[in-house]
């Protein structure tokens, strides 16, 4: 049984949680206000695709595809990314809010976050090489041994990561920001 294809098809307000979407290759598709959560999204592929104002809460993406797609003003939380499938992952975050979201061993080099709040989100073990967290809250998100070599931190706030358990080389903060990189060692800094 082939695959279903489904190419530069508009999604606008379906609530995929009373029927799921279908299992096959979305290409160019858009997805607008679409509900996603507590649904397994196993097997899907998603290429080039747009996400707007979806909600994705405890969606378990198990095998899920993820190329070039675009998350816009989405909720996604207790998403479990790392069961994604890796091969040629890549995504992008624009006004998301991720809560409790998990992105655990995976490659998201050069990953994009815009004006997200990333809230008690896993990075353990990931690599964040020149990822850019642009107007970001990172509060209580979690960096252990992370690869954030060259990835920008210049325009976000509360986080935590220590220096000794990460590979920070090259990355980008600014002096206000540093105590996120101090706060193991219990200085005061003014």
């Amino acid at each position: 049984m082939s695959e279903k294809i489904f190419e530069e098809e508009t999604f606008q307000s379906v609530d995929f949680s009373e029927n799921a979407p279908e299992k096959g290759k979305y290409d160019n598709c858009t997805f607008v206000d679409c509900k996603f959560s507590n649904l397994y999204l196993s097997h899907l592929t998603f290429i080039e695709c747009r996400f707007k104002a979806c909600d994705f809460s405890m969606a378990k993406m198990n095998n899920t595809a993820l190329r070039e797609v675009r998350f816009l003003d989405c909720k996604l939380l207790g998403t479990g990314f790392e069961y994604c499938n890796p091969f040629l992952l890549s995504v992008s975050f624009e006004d998301t809010h991720l809560e409790l979201a998990t992105f655990c061993e995976l490659n998201l080099e050069g990953t994009v976050f815009k004006n997200c709040k990333l809230l008690e989100v896993d990075f353990s073990g990931a690599n964040l090489e020149a990822a850019v967290f642009d107007q970001c809250d990172l509060e209580r998100t979690i960096f252990q041994n992370t690869n954030l070599q060259k990835a920008d931190f210049r325009n976000a706030w509360n986080y935590r990561l220590d220096p000794e358990q990460n590979q920070i080389r090259q990355a980008k903060f600014l002096r206000n920001g540093l105590s996120g990189l101090l706060e193991k060692y219990g200085l005061k800094i003014e």
